[in-house]
């Protein structure tokens, strides 16, 4: 046991050292926040940022598809994408003759791979959704497009489908080049996408096949799953695996920021927006770790802050601080992040009416940059090591040249506008004398306000579109003198600032 002597006089340091989180804690409008560049740091992989979701693959094909993931690419350099449906009838893989013969046809995943690859993006593989020829039952998925979600009427069928698309990638691209791909079995077989009865047996039974028959073109591919929602089933899958010696590469999950502590955790609590994502993760990082496979990668292939068309959370600023405390949270607890998704050119609630509906994407229709989008962008100037700081609200850094970059936010509920906070950085261990201040709100990196006074058309023009994009752009950092190690700002609510300091 501690004695109480030492922990009175650790309670007072921490105290004197750290206004920062009490007063946050006390609604204060002004914070300080001790930066001590000398403090204890560990690697920061840029886990958030390494892949991304997005709308189905023949969505791939688009035009305006690629110039999303161009223009993500640019800010992020992102290295995987994930989608729904490679094997859907609308990519014609799977067909059967008059003898009911299977026939297969590689020339649109073809072209769907070709341009991923061509813009430095690899393939993250979800292995759905039944081809209707090979289907058991016609069980169609409410989306839009409809894919049909039942197991396969023949296993057989299914191994010699999966192998052939397998093999058919090595030979196209290589198994050098393959082998840095990722193959996930299905998408959330415990809600609605699976069709099998039992769902949990039955998922088993199609992850079984699938990775065998993946493994068996070449054991230097990489297989995993469950890819359940809502940080479901993956304890079970783990230990289903083990005890069947069942090929397991890494693990996946998903969980949004608005899913309920009742389907994640089985209780009753009430977790905030800002909360549920790393709270779910943790749970999985740690079945992971008191499992039989404590080293198993663990992959989120998709989180969002709402599964729902929100437009006060996925278009707006709300973004910017939900997606850093986001950040600041899930550090240390998961190998990659698929951020749901890159781009509004998706359509599993149909064609889109209006530019702005809540999508979930970082880029709105006609190549409008949402606030997201100006977050992730941020975010991404942040270091290689994190920095130990004592704040709930901001994030402290080293880039490999020894530069400091630092994160602060103002995180409100997206139903309340937030109050603004005056925060004074307080600077020890470095000789920093100036402060780059770039800032995501109301008035930075937002095209709300150009939006609504141009009368919010559901089509805009040509012409409203350039001062859309215009409005969208983030404006130069601020150059801010460092005076007496301390340097003052005031975030609005919902405000994200990412300060280098020089």
């Amino acid at each position: 046991m501690r004695h109480w002597h030492i922990l009175g006089l650790a309670v007072l340091l921490t105290f004197s050292q750290n206004v920062s989180r009490l007063n946050a804690q006390s609604g204060s409008e002004q914070d300080v926040i001790v930066l001590d560049a000398t403090a204890a740091r560990h690697p920061f992989a840029h886990f958030w940022e390494s892949m991304f979701g997005s709308g189905r693959a023949v969505l791939s094909l688009r035009d305006s598809y690629r110039h999303d993931l161009r223009a993500v690419k640019e800010i992020t350099g992102f290295a995987y994408v994930r989608f729904h449906g490679i094997f859907n009838d609308e990519v014609g893989v799977y067909d059967e003759d008059s003898q009911g013969r299977p026939l297969y046809n590689f020339s649109y995943i073809d072209q769907i791979y070709d341009g991923l690859l061509a813009n430095g993006v690899r393939p993250f593989v979800e292995i759905s959704f039944m081809p209707n020829k090979l289907a058991a039952n016609h069980i169609l998925h409410p989306f839009w497009y409809k894919p049909n979600v039942s197991p396969p009427k023949d296993w057989n069928r299914w191994d010699e489908l999966v192998a052939a698309f397998t093999r058919h990638l090595v030979d196209r691209y290589g198994i050098e080049e393959v082998a840095q791909w990722y193959f996930e079995v299905w998408n959330e077989p415990n809600l609605d996408f699976w069709a099998g009865q039992p769902k949990q047996e039955t998922y088993w039974e199609l992850y079984d096949h699938s990775a065998r028959a993946i493994k068996a073109i070449s054991l230097r591919l990489r297989v995993g799953g469950p890819a359940t929602a809502q940080a479901a089933w993956v304890d079970a899958f783990i230990r289903h695996c083990s005890e069947k010696n069942v090929p397991m590469d890494f693990v996946s999950s998903h969980v949004y920021a608005n899913d309920t502590a009742q389907d994640v955790f089985g209780s009753q609590e009430d977790i905030p927006r800002n909360r549920m994502v790393c709270r779910a993760v943790d749970k999985v990082h740690k079945q992971i770790r008191t499992s039989s496979t404590p080293t198993l990668p663990l992959i989120w292939s998709e989180f969002n802050a709402s599964y729902k068309n929100e437009t006060e959370v996925t278009d707006a600023v709300y973004m910017g601080p939900w997606l850093a405390d986001t950040i600041r949270q899930c550090d240390g607890l998961v190998d990659s992040m698929s951020y749901w998704t890159f781009s509004d050119v998706f359509e599993e609630q149909g064609v889109v009416k209006t530019p702005f509906y809540g999508g979930y994407g970082l880029v709105a229709a006609d190549g409008i940059p949402k606030p997201a989008f100006n977050a992730f962008k941020l975010l991404h100037n942040l270091g290689e090591e994190r920095i130990d700081l004592y704040s709930d609200s901001a994030l402290l850094t080293r880039r490999e040249n020894g530069s400091l970059v630092l994160a602060v936010w103002n995180y409100a509920p997206p139903e309340q506008p937030g109050s603004p906070r005056k925060i004074t950085l307080h600077l020890k261990g470095t000789n920093a004398k100036l402060a780059l201040i770039s800032r995501l709100d109301r008035d930075h990196g937002d095209f709300h306000s150009a939006y609504e006074k141009m009368g919010a058309p559901r089509y805009p023009s040509q012409t409203q579109i350039k001062e859309l994009r215009q409005a969208a752009e983030l404006p130069p950092p601020e150059a801010r003198q460092i005076k007496n190690a301390e340097v003052t700002l005031t975030l609005p609510g919902h405000g994200l600032a990412v300060i280098e300091l020089k």
